[in-house]
This record gives C-alpha cells, sequence and structure tokens, in this order.
C-alpha cells in the first residue's frame, strides 16, 4: 500500500508498529495512542516495545478519560474523578505513563501540553533522532467529557509557575519571573526561589537528559503540582542496542553460518522419508 498511515484495532497500535518495522525497519515508524489505548486494553504491547527498545516513535495523548468511547473513566483519570463509568468517584489510583516508561526500563521519555508547538517540535525532532523506542506523553484536552483536563496546569495565567521545561544541558529553572528552580536536599528534590535563602543560579540542578541512571529522570517525572511544577521537554534520551538490531543481527549471523541456501537443501537436510 503506498499511504502514509492507517488506522489499526484500538489498544494494537503498539502490536502493529512493532511488525511493521521489524519487517520494514529503514521506516521511520509513528504511533499515535491514547491513554486508554495504550495503557490499558493495550498495556501489554506498549510494556514490551519499551522493554524491547524497538525503534518505533510513540505520542501518548493523554486526556485522562476514554473520549472516543464516551467517557469512562481511563488508566490516567485521578482519583476520584466522576466519569459515566464511575458517577460516585472512581476508586483507582491513575497511572504515571512516564512511571510505566521508567519501569519498563526506556531509552526515551518525553512529556508536552498540545499547545505548545514550539517545544512540540524540539521533541519530535529529538525523538525522530533517538534509536531506540521513544515515548513522548502529550498533555490534551477533551472538550466533550473532560474539558479542562490538564487546567490546573496548561492554563497560560498558570503555566509558568507550574511547569518547567527542561532541556539537556540547561539549569532546571522556571517562573514567570525565572527565578525559581530545583535542588537536591537530603537525596529529594526541591523548589527554591533564586536569590532567598542564600541560593543563587550555581546552585540550581543541570538537566542531564544522557545519563544512563534512572534516579533522577524517575524524580522528575513523578513531580506533581502543587508541590512541584511538572515536568515537561525531552526527560530521558539514552542509547541502547534496539530490537531489530537485533533480530537483524541474529539473521544475519545464522545465515553465516547456515549450510542451507535454498529450499531445495532445505528439504534434503536431516532425516528424510520417501513416501510410496
Amino acid at each position: 500500500m503506498n499511504t502514509y498511515g492507517f488506522h489499526g484495532i484500538h489498544g494494537r497500535a503498539t502490536a502493529i508498529s512493532t511488525g511493521m518495522k521489524v519487517a520494514n525497519p529503514t521506516l521511520s515508524i509513528w504511533q499515535a495512542t491514547g491513554d486508554g489505548d495504550a495503557l490499558a486494553i493495550g498495556g501489554n504491547h506498549f510494556i514490551h516495545a519499551i522493554r524491547r527498545n524497538i525503534d518505533i516513535n510513540i505520542v501518548l495523548f493523554n486526556n485522562r478519560i476514554y473520549g472516543l468511547t464516551k467517557g469512562q473513566y481511563s488508566p490516567t483519570s485521578p482519583l476520584g474523578k466522576i466519569t459515566k463509568t464511575s458517577p460516585y468517584g472512581t476508586v483507582e489510583h491513575p497511572f504515571n505513563p512516564g512511571a510505566v516508561v521508567m519501569g519498563a526500563r526506556g531509552t526515551f521519555f518525553a512529556r508536552s501540553i498540545d499547545a505548545e508547538l514550539k517545544l512540540n517540535q524540539e521533541i519530535f525532532v529529538a525523538s525522530a533522532r533517538h534509536d531506540g523506542c521513544s515515548v513522548t506523553e502529550m498533555l490534551v484536552n477533551c472538550v466533550i467529557y473532560n474539558d479542562g483536563s490538564h487546567r490546573e496546569i496548561s492554563d497560560k495565567e498558570v503555566k509558568e509557575d507550574r511547569t518547567i521545561v527542561l532541556r539537556h544541558g540547561e539549569r532546571m529553572i522556571f517562573g514567570k519571573n525565572r527565578d525559581k528552580g530545583l535542588i537536591l536536599e537530603n537525596k529529594k528534590l526541591k523548589v527554591v526561589t533564586i536569590g532567598e535563602g542564600g541560593f543563587t543560579e550555581d546552585d540550581i540542578l543541570v538537566h542531564d537528559a544522557h545519563t544512563q541512571d534512572m534516579g533522577m529522570h524517575s524524580m522528575l517525572i513523578d513531580m506533581k503540582w502543587p508541590d512541584y511544577p511538572v515536568a515537561l521537554g525531552v526527560i530521558r534520551d539514552v542509547p541502547d542496542k534496539t530490537y531489530d538490531d537485533n533480530v537483524r543481527d541474529q539473521l544475519e549471523e545464522v545465515k553465516a553460518k547456515s549450510t542451507i541456501h535454498n529450499m531445495d537443501e532445505l528439504l534434503h537436510s536431516g532425516s528424510t522419508w520417501e513416501v510410496k
């Protein structure tokens, strides 16, 4: 088929992406999925694609609801959320998609807000350049069933004080006045104000997206408002061998050692019988 893409079965997007990449390793595969599609019915495929480090680009649109199937609560709906299937409020703790990626030992995780076009462009370029499974959590709205799904951090009036954009090699500074930052104290992240308490810019942590150590990346992913700003940008981007590279190398090794080179040799190898 000569097409840029197609719709698959709900919950099976990652399985389809995996098959496409292994069969056509030169293709750049981009998978659009949702919080319900990837983390509920498709959760098994999702975690194993990350674990295998298949070279696909997963964009996970998180609106904290099942928007296309009429408003059921999803794996990312907040505890107590009233929906069509939780009329008295959910009694489940939600997934943090980034924590799921870290649990599967992911090599790339980023987070952004749909309206942040410049930042999204940066993230998608980094995702495309990453050799391995990249996951970008895109915080989006659902105007029908969950309007204002991320309003507490996405509204223009509060966004700069309640989010922090992380870029590799830059200090973790945020706020409307660029006067707040993150430091490490007693092995925990702490928000401080630059110029108060003796803190200067030199005290603020520098983001290292390329360190193999998952400790800091996990802490950044877990940050939640109001205690912390929500981390946006490329949080983790580390190299590792990919599943598709391993499949290719294994096939080449097997072919190099094989004494069978065609179907006739295969049919006459090993034990054979003549049927009369």
